[in-house]
């Protein structure tokens, strides 16, 4: 893919600065995009293209990417694997992360035996759980430990991102534990709102709420095959 761009993208090297959360939240969809292009060897590539790929607008790229440090060149775009790089880098990607699961039930189990995981730079640390049953099993090649081990856990190995992996009656309790033991951001599987101090960053990963967003969809696929079928009939009738 030869990338061609009508837009002025100038080398322009600047200080780390506080990114909006809605670029952050973009960033990721990016770096996927940009692996994708490594992948079948493409070098560069225009922010018209990168929008288009993502779903975004191009001027909406061109911002995010500003973020980073504009350095495209007229014409040629954005050489990949330094926008990779950057990208990485701005994300924290350029080391590994060690995360601790809290939960080691079937969701928790799923978690810590989900490769992907230390392919992206995220190494489960520990699973830790409250019932004695689990504790001493071994999940994801890790020994599940007590969650009175958690401060202990989260001070030995450095551990600043926990996940939350109970259910939602449980999610608060587990939410407070964690950021008593220091843990800073939390990414949160149970359908329940957690109520925290403001320093703590939580992502929330509600499979219900998806759901229904692609219920919607498929709704108004129904609803446009109906239509079809209803103008079908009204045209035979006539």
């Amino acid at each position: 893919m030869n990338a061609r761009s009508n837009s002025v993208e100038v080398m322009t090297p600047v200080s780390r600065r506080r990114i909006p959360e809605a670029a952050v939240i973009r960033l990721p969809l990016y770096l996927r995009i940009l692996n994708d292009l490594t992948a079948d060897n493409c070098t560069q590539i225009s922010s018209d293209q990168l929008a288009v790929l993502a779903g975004q607008n191009a001027a909406k790229v061109r911002k995010d990417l500003s973020y980073l440090g504009s350095y495209g060149t007229r014409g040629v775009g954005y050489d990949v694997a330094y926008l990779l790089y950057q990208i990485q880098r701005e994300l924290g990607l350029n080391k590994s992360w060690p995360i601790v699961i809290v939960g080691a039930g079937n969701l928790g189990q799923a978690l810590g035996n989900y490769g992907g995981l230390s392919e992206r730079g995220f190494v489960v640390a520990a699973v830790v759980d409250s019932d004695s049953a689990k504790v001493g099993s071994v999940v994801g090649g890790v020994r599940v430990s007590h969650v009175d081990d958690l401060p202990l856990i989260v001070q030995s190995k450095g551990v600043s991102i926990g996940i939350i992996a109970v259910p939602a009656q449980h999610a608060q309790s587990a939410a407070d534990l964690l950021v008593r033991a220091g843990i800073g951001s939390i990414l949160n599987f149970a359908p329940v709102m957690l109520n925290l101090p403001s320093d703590i960053h939580v992502r929330k990963v509600d499979m219900a709420l998806e759901l229904q967003i692609l219920s919607y969809y498929e709704q108004v696929r129904s609803d446009a095959r109906a239509t079809t079928v209803t103008s079908a009939s009204e045209s035979v009738i006539a």
